[in-house]
């Protein structure tokens, strides 16, 4: 699992400095998959196995949504909270991940990243990692729930993105999160 996360890291670091990005339109085949373009690297999937790194196939989806769709501002979902040093679905957060279960698969043009977030304590590796594993926990429910892994991507943004600034256990409670970001294929 390290080695896999320093593998990712340093692909979407690489990535970055590169300045990969496409458009949603140049990378579609006409029957609305997404193909990795020329050079670029699957973010999700560096290892070329088929296999995301929760142990759901992932399609060839040729990047980062973020940066080849339009980005959906006018739905929003409730944030899923995490207890500390956790990455375990609560019971009560579960209908949040259906309600958005339900919306993608009504609306078959959307595609989903969810962002795995973590309070302040703890390093920034280890935030990272547990971001991450909080963001394909609820990943792997949505595709157990029906929906195509390929449009689910994730991120891990540790402590970088608190949603609410300062310390304690009422603030901590609240950037102990996974949130969702749609975007438009």
């Amino acid at each position: 699992m390290d080695m896999r996360f320093a593998v990712v890291a340093n692909v979407a670091l690489a990535c970055v400095l590169l300045g990969l990005s496409t458009g949603c339109s140049k990378n579609k085949k006409s029957d609305g998959e997404y193909v990795i373009p020329t050079g670029a690297v699957d973010i999700e999937n560096p290892f070329g196995d088929g296999m995301g790194l929760d142990g759901i196939p992932v399609g060839a989806i040729g990047g980062r949504f973020e940066d080849m769709c339009d980005r959906v501002t006018d739905i929003t979902f409730a944030p899923i909270y995490f207890a500390f040093d956790s990455y375990a679905l609560a019971p009560q957060e579960i209908a949040k991940i259906e309600q958005v279960a339900r919306h993608l698969q009504s609306n078959s043009r959307h595609v989903l990243v969810i962002e795995g977030h973590c309070d302040i304590r703890g390093s920034n590796e280890y935030n990272l990692a547990l971001g991450e594993n909080r963001a394909l926990a609820v990943r792997t429910h949505l595709v157990h729930l029906g929906v195509g892994p390929e449009r689910i991507q994730t991120r891990s943004f540790g402590s970088e993105k608190p949603a609410v600034a300062g310390t304690g256990e009422a603030v901590w409670r609240l950037n102990r999160r996974g949130e969702f970001a749609l975007y438009q294929k």
